[in-house]
């Protein structure tokens, strides 16, 4: 009898193009289309950086040789992009009754078994790319387990800035607040552009920002109070910036739950930039996909010893990057 996982639908480049295809539940970071995805051939890249030097220039009497122009200082900073491995197993009692003995061509219902198991394990490497992509946004990139994997703010040399809103106060100018948050991104976009800036907030740190006394004024003027009865949770514009209520946590192995966001805390960061933010994506350790440009998810399958089941491996090597993390900024309510 023919093994039906011998198939070519079952093929590393089918099994890694179907996991490719099933829709990302998780990831309101992935939805704002703030990391693009930059596939790579190596297991690690390289971040130039080059700050332009702009001086202003005297006035010379006339025939007087110019100034010469000084150029700017350039470094370069090497990363090690995760590899990050997931496996799980196709078991004889799970096609059992779905596959009769010496059938040969009924894949589809094993198929389904097989589109299952990716899902599942889709929706783990998805929570995984939420969470390092939060890590980047933070300045902090995590690991599973809560240890850092790179501190960009160490890497490129740089202190991240905090703002405390001060809204335990009433008397608290949130415009105010909200003008210093614009006028640090703008400082340290280093020459880049951005159409806007964006804050994802605890709940904590929405519901006290949402009651605030000039906040509700401001609505109420404004909106014609739209906002004292609305579910503005989704973002709302209010001093130049997008407030958005942010609830991503995750369960690791040990099973805590990590907040993306602490409580009472919120990140502001520019959108619409050029190269701010990427996700570079290294192939997968496979003879195959030596030399390759890397893709976001692989997955490969194996039969077990005497037949006894199939192995499925899953990978993904991704490195969420902020090429300039002066521009993200903490925000606290008090």
């Amino acid at each position: 009898m023919q093994n039906p996982f011998l198939n070519p639908a079952f093929s590393m480049a089918s099994l890694t193009a179907a996991i490719n295809l099933i829709p990302n539940r998780y990831g309101r970071i992935g939805e704002l289309n703030l990391f693009n995805a930059k596939p790579v051939i190596q297991r690690n890249i390289v971040v130039e950086e080059m700050h332009g030097i702009l001086n202003l220039l005297p006035t010379l009497p006339p025939g007087s040789p110019g100034t010469v122009g000084t150029q700017g200082k350039r470094k370069v900073r090497s990363f090690i992009v995760p590899h990050i491995p997931h496996d799980d197993v196709v078991l004889p009692e799970e096609v059992q009754g779905i596959r009769a003995f010496g059938s040969e061509n009924q894949l589809e219902a094993i198929a389904g078994v097989m589109a299952r198991k990716l899902a599942t394990m889709r929706n783990k490497h998805a929570i995984t790319l939420e969470h390092l992509r939060m890590g980047a946004l933070k300045g902090q990139i995590l690991d599973a387990d809560g240890s850092v994997i790179y501190n960009l703010f160490a890497e490129f040399n740089v202190t991240q800035s905090t703002i405390n809103f001060q809204l335990s106060s009433s008397t608290t100018k949130v415009k105010v607040k909200c003008n210093e948050v614009l006028r640090t991104i703008e400082k340290n976009l280093l020459g880049e552009v951005a159409t806007g800036v964006r804050v994802l907030c605890s709940p904590q740190f929405f519901d006290v920002l949402t009651s605030h006394d000039n906040v509700e004024k401001a609505f109420a003027f404004y909106q014609q109070g739209a906002a004292l009865v609305d579910d503005t949770r989704a973002g709302f514009r209010f001093g130049g910036l997008v407030f958005e209520e942010y609830v991503g946590f995750a369960t690791d192995a040990a099973g805590t739950i990590r907040k993306f966001i602490p409580d009472n805390e919120a990140i502001a960061f520019p959108e619409g930039t050029l190269d701010t933010f990427a996700t570079y994506f290294s192939p997968a350790d496979f003879n195959e996909t030596v030399n390759t440009l890397g893709q976001e998810l692989y997955a490969k399958q194996e039969p077990r010893k005497f037949e006894r089941g199939t192995d499925l491996h899953t990978q993904s090597n991704p490195l969420p990057m902020c090429h300039r993390p002066g521009v993200l900024l903490k925000l606290t309510a008090s």
